[in-house]
């Protein structure tokens, strides 16, 4: 959408052998070398080999919170508690769960900032950088002592 969501992302060694894993087997199967707005070489295709739509991914999405739910009622009604459910939810909450444990672990909001793809800081700080009660405990845990106090 914008120049920023044109970037370079790290990523752990697991994830890029799954993926580079995840390639060959379709190279093998000789799948289709599906272009969007110019762009190839996608890792996640259909059966058809093109690119899954948004839309897809949060139908499947939903598809499983609801197989884990049917699940886990039957299992809290035979062990006699309330079932521990999974809220609705899409792609985006996971971009945006990824940003919010990002911005507890990094302090530097400029590497928070090109990593999500932010034209604008304000963006990383207003809706992702969230000061959770654990947060706010652990910031001041790693405080104290660092501030003399007369």
């Amino acid at each position: 959408k914008t120049k920023m969501s044109k970037r370079i992302i790290p990523m752990f060694p697991e994830v890029r052998a799954a993926l580079l894993q995840l390639k060959e087997k379709q190279l093998q199967r000789g799948m289709s070398n599906a272009t969007v707005d110019g762009y190839k070489n996608f890792v996640f295709l259909n059966r058809f080999g093109d690119v899954y739509s948004g839309q897809v991914i949060n139908r499947v999405i939903k598809r499983i919170c609801e197989a884990y739910n049917e699940e886990e009622s039957k299992i809290a009604i035979k062990e006699n508690r309330n079932p521990v459910l999974l809220p609705h939810f899409t792609a985006h909450n996971l971009r945006h769960t990824f940003c919010t444990r990002f911005c507890e672990q990094e302090q530097n909001v400029k590497i928070i900032q090109e990593i999500m793809g932010h034209a604008d800081i304000t963006t990383t700080m207003d809706i992702y950088n969230e000061a959770t009660k654990e947060a706010k405990i652990d910031s001041f845990k790693r405080l104290e002592g660092k501030i003399k106090i007369c």
